[in-house]
């Protein structure tokens, strides 16, 4: 029974630490030089035009709860734009139902979006930012449909959809 008791225990302890840390609000502000990107402002001016959601995603590479995003179920034709800069990044056409809780893509446009590392948890993983305003947008994986087998699960607030 002993035995029972600790692997409950320490299956809760480092379940609670690792669900703490990825759903921290603390903020990890991106670290932009000057002119990395064609659109760059001070946190300040970012804290003006989006809203604190938007900001704590886009801006301090946050992540919206599963779910949450009335994007997640958007099928009309349309295009999806970066919320911070109106850059489109992925079309109607390439969206799919993942059944992760977030929007989800097979492509992006051509030249829309960057990567880079992101080893904020115990894996390694690919962030996706808008290329313009360099925007947290989510992640890529590999387990996506074909043409091209890739995942990218992005978050609803960071996007803005214009119906065609």
């Amino acid at each position: 029974m002993k035995k029972r008791y600790f692997l409950q225990g320490s299956a809760a302890v480092v379940g609670t630490v690792w669900l703490s840390h990825y759903l921290s609000e603390k903020p990890k502000t991106m670290a932009i030089e000057k002119n990395q990107f064609e659109i760059t402002k001070t946190d300040q001016e970012w804290r003006k035009i989006l809203t604190s959601e938007q900001f704590r995603i886009l801006r301090q590479h946050g992540t919206e709860f599963p779910g949450t995003s009335s994007l997640n179920k958007q099928y009309a034709k349309g295009t999806y734009v970066c919320a911070a800069c109106n850059l489109a990044l992925f079309t109607s056409e390439t969206k799919y139902d993942s059944g992760t809780g977030w929007p989800s893509f097979y492509a992006p446009i051509e030249n829309a979006i960057g990567t880079s590392t992101d080893k904020s948890l115990l894996i390694t993983r690919v962030e996706v930012h808008c290329r313009r305003c360099g925007g947290h947008l989510g992640h890529v994986f590999d387990d996506g449909p074909a043409p091209t087998g890739k995942r990218y699960c992005m978050n609803g607030v960071a996007l803005k959809f214009v119906r065609v």
